[in-house]
Parts: structure tokens; sequence; C-alpha cells
């Protein structure tokens, strides 16, 4: 009996977020980064970090409260917004966008990466804050503290990767559900970072609205370069 042979029908680009919008999106994000980065700057955050560090922690100050289960939980969501999950997850995004001949996508997805982690890691740098050193480590973390890495990187890496595999689908509910868990998952991974007591809460509120401003900006003004180097690519 002969199998009939099957046609691989990739799937057609049909959205791209409005510009204006993302724009709006990100300034608005830029704007709440920018205060708490002037309030950090100013020593004015110092009651409020102190207060969201220790909420979770018990009499001794130490270790959070709840079941070990539950830090061993929190330490696998921490893991998301780690480098090697990140960056495979974002490299496999890449890689199947090519394959769906999405080059403009992959090429955006890559870019926003990228430059995201090296605006993090300069920011980083300029603004020189210390770790938290009144609470356990429990997770190991290194270099400055402010913004975290974990919540802008992972902002930028599963909010642009939701913008990008959302021009799959013509049906606004599936990209606003592609979106929305992308916003709630990077949001987790920020909370973790205070939860493990290696962030100021400060640093993971910020980090996490850096990240995201980065992401709908490259979204917003990266789609030409994007669409130029996809066409330089296909010719």
């Amino acid at each position: 009996m002969t199998v009939p042979e099957k046609t691989l029908v990739l799937p057609e680009r049909g959205w791209r977020i409005d510009q204006r919008k993302a724009l709006i999106v990100a300034l608005l994000c830029w704007l709440g980064f920018a205060a708490i980065a002037i309030a950090v700057q100013t020593d004015n955050t110092q009651a409020i970090d102190r207060f969201g560090l220790m909420f979770w922690r018990g009499a001794d100050g130490m270790v959070p409260r709840g079941p070990e289960k539950l830090l061993e939980m929190v330490r696998d969501v921490t893991a998301l917004g780690g480098v090697l999950l990140r960056n495979l997850f974002a490299l496999g995004a890449v890689v199947a966008l090519l394959f769906l001949r999405l080059r403009r996508e992959a090429t955006l997805l890559a870019a926003t990466v990228i430059v995201g982690w090296l605006v993090n890691s300069g920011i980083k740098q300029v603004v020189g804050r210390a770790r938290p050193a009144i609470v356990l480590h429990l997770t190991e973390a290194g270099g400055m503290s402010f913004p975290s890495g974990h919540s802008f990187n992972s902002a930028v890496v599963y909010i642009a990767m939701a913008l990008a595999f959302a021009t799959l689908s013509a049906r606004q509910s599936v990209r606003m559900t592609l979106i929305g868990v992308a916003l709630l998952a990077s949001m987790a991974i920020a909370w973790s970072r205070v939860w493990l007591g290696v962030h100021w809460p400060s640093d993971a509120i910020a980090g996490w609205l850096g990240g995201a401003a980065w992401a709908f900006t490259a979204a917003a003004l990266l789609q030409r370069p994007a669409d130029r180097a996809a066409d330089a690519y296909s010719k």
C-alpha cells in the first residue's frame, strides 16, 4: 500500500505589534524604571526594601516561611530566568522561527535579547549596588544587585518570544494570551529573586520594568532594521 505524501504548510506572518502602542507601553515602563533608579540612588528605598525582603521570613529573619518543597519550587522558577535556560529558550525560539521562515521575527528576537543583555549589564556597572546582606541567600548569585539581571533579561526574552510567536495567530485572544503568560512568567521570576534573598524588591521591580520596557522598545524601533536584515538574508 502506498502512503500518500503529506505537504507541510508553513504558517503565514499575519500580525505585528502596533508601533505607537508598543512605544506607549515602553515609555510607561521606562518612567517606572527611572523613578525607582532615582529613589535607589538617593537612598529612598531602604525602608520599603527591608520590609519587602523580611516580609516572607520567619521570626529569625533568615529563612522564608513555608515548607521545604516551596523552596525547591521557587528555585525552579528562578532557574527559568537564569543564563542557561533563558538563553536556551531564546536560541530554540530563533531556530524555530527560522524553520517557519519568519526571518524578520527571528532577527528581531535575537537583536532584542543581545542588546537587552548589554543594556542590563551596563546599568549594573553604573549603579554598582551591593546585594542584600541582611538575609541568607538561598541560591547562588554574583555581581551587582541593581537591576536584577534575572528580572530584566527574563522579561526581555519571554516578552520578545511572545511577540514573535504572536504573529502566527490571526486571533487577538491567542496573541493576548501569549503575551499575558510571558508577563506573568517574568513577574514570577522577579518575585523569586526577592523570596530567595538575593535581591532587594526595588532591584526586582526595576529589573522587570526595564526588561519589559526594552522588549517593547525593540519591538517598535527595530522592526525596520529587522525587515532589512531578513530581506538581505533571503537574497
